[in-house]
């Protein structure tokens, strides 16, 4: 396995962060970490980056203990934080440089990575302009190829994408998907953006308040614990459509407005037939139907009992600002 995470426990103060997180990522997977801020999420790649410890609990990457092997742990790991680290008073490469120096790689095998580096983000033409000059998503394009230049063997992202617009971000996994496939990599990411876990992640682990509610492919997540809805427009006078409805097998949920039925149903597919027979030869004509499968976001609702997005600002966040400020004073 690329990582192992074993019952991690991280406690700040009265704050329980993590409360016994458990999952393991193969060789060469996308894993994502799916959770509202303050789920956990920046704390667990923060323990298995080796940048904190946990209170309790184990976990190895690429094998290497990340309590007492953290040296060969980061020598094998590339990091892609929330906040930009690269140095807008440098050029790109200079950062690139700087980066392949901190990690001891060879100058002439540095400057040919660096050039490799730079031509799979997309930032050649840019490379010898000072960082301040770039876009938000050239930033973190750059800070993309600074965690490769040592030729990682497990990639984590923390919230990739945060802040940038939906053609960037589009942009940004375009460039992650090519680096997986080219470099081989092992990519742990954590994502609060529900379309991006869906569709870039072998697997998914859904965290909320410190615990790993389930883990699965996006399908196995939406089959297991999501619901298919079917939205019909119905005409018929004096015939309650609800209780027709209501009797179908695999119906969880049933909700009239007007001439409009909603049906959340198990199988769409195999209810409709029985769904149509009813309401028909109970006098309702059928004016329109539509189906959709689930959505990650009703997977977590049904997992968590509330939507992702409801959760604004949390504790995680405010501690990794803080962190940010001792940096800085540092």
């Amino acid at each position: 396995m690329a990582i192992e995470a074993e019952s991690l426990r991280k406690v700040f103060g009265s704050v329980v962060a993590l409360d016994g997180v458990s999952f393991a990522v193969e060789e060469g997977e996308v894993f994502g970490l799916l959770g509202p801020n303050g789920a956990g999420k920046t704390t667990t790649i923060n323990i298995l980056t080796t940048l904190i410890r946990p209170t309790s609990g184990s976990a190895r990457v690429w094998g290497y203990d990340v309590r007492t092997e953290t040296s060969k742990v980061r020598s094998v790991i590339g990091l892609v934080p929330q906040d930009l680290t690269v140095d807008a008073e440098l050029t790109g490469i200079e950062n690139l440089k700087l980066m392949a120096a901190l990690y001891h790689v060879p100058k002439h095998v540095a400057e040919r990575r660096i050039e490799d580096v730079l031509e799979l983000v997309d930032l050649r033409e840019a490379a010898r302009r000072r960082v301040e000059t770039y876009s938000g998503g050239m930033r973190k394009r750059l800070e993309l190829a600074a965690a490769l230049v040592h030729r990682p063997r497990v990639l984590f992202l923390d919230e990739p994408t945060l802040g940038l617009d939906v053609q960037t971000r589009a942009h940004i996994w375009d460039y992650i998907r090519r680096l997986v496939r080219e470099e081989q990599l092992t990519v742990l990411m954590t994502t609060h953006y529900m379309e991006e876990a869906d569709a870039n992640c072998d697997r998914i682990a859904v965290i909320d308040r410190g615990r790993i509610m389930a883990i699965g492919t996006p399908r196995e997540l939406k089959a297991r614990h999501g619901s298919d809805v079917i939205e019909l427009e119905v005409q018929g006078d004096g015939v309650d459509p609800q209780p027709l409805v209501r009797g179908v097998g695999g119906v969880t949920d049933v909700r009239v407005s007007g001439n409009r039925v909603t049906v959340r149903v198990v199988r769409g597919e195999e209810a409709l037939p029985e769904l149509m027979r009813r309401l028909l030869s109970n006098g309702l004509s059928v004016r329109r139907i539509e189906m959709r499968r689930p959505t990650l976001d009703e997977v977590f609702i049904a997992l968590t009992g509330r939507s992702i997005r409801e959760e604004q600002g949390s504790w995680e966040e405010v501690f990794r600002q803080s962190m940010n400020v001792r940096r800085v004073r540092a």
